[in-house]
């Protein structure tokens, strides 16, 4: 995450905590990203005040309906980065304009973005491979297995070189 995005972030309501909870950052390494971009930071009170504030409150929700129907987040996902209840971020995404999704319309949208981003992978790797890397240094660049990185391979398409074999030869250089 860019000092940018957590700043735009922070500005527009969240707090430290919601930003180490979703960008996965330590607390640390937030506050000093913050500092970097030129953050003015704020006290507790200003940001529960800012809360209560209702243009506030509408950048909020519109940053969390954007979390939710762009990045596919959960409502459990929106709540930590809201610093809110689940019911509460359900509240901010419907006062948005945003539709609650089922658990299976999320699982589904999930499983699409991660197929697409498999694809990506598979391409990622063909484009290597066929530049002359070999699977096994595929497999250990990307740390997964040989057979994993075949599969890839096999499902962009790509056209395999011929196996060495490295067994014995006859004397006139011929394999038996």
């Amino acid at each position: 995450m860019t000092p940018e995005a957590l700043r735009e972030q922070y500005e527009s309501g969240a707090t430290v905590d919601d930003l180490v909870t979703a960008s996965g950052l330590s607390y640390g390494t937030v506050l000093n990203r913050l500092h970097g971009a030129g953050t003015v930071m704020r006290t507790s009170w200003q940001t529960r005040r800012m809360r209560q504030d209702p243009e506030a409150r509408q950048r909020l929700a519109a940053r969390l309906r954007t979390l939710y129907e762009k990045h596919g987040s959960t409502l459990t996902e929106l709540a930590a980065a809201a610093g809110e209840t689940r019911r509460a971020a359900r509240r901010l995404l419907i006062e948005a304009g945003g539709t609650v999704r089922t658990t299976q319309q999320t699982l589904r949208m999930r499983t699409a973005g991660r197929a697409a981003e498999r694809q990506k992978l598979a391409l990622s790797l063909r484009a290597r491979y066929e530049a002359g890397a070999t699977v096994p240094e595929l497999a250990k660049e990307c740390n997964y297995s040989v057979a994993t990185v075949y599969r890839l391979l096999h499902q962009a398409g790509t056209p395999m070189r011929p196996q060495h074999r490295h067994g014995p030869t006859r004397h006139d250089g011929q394999r038996p």
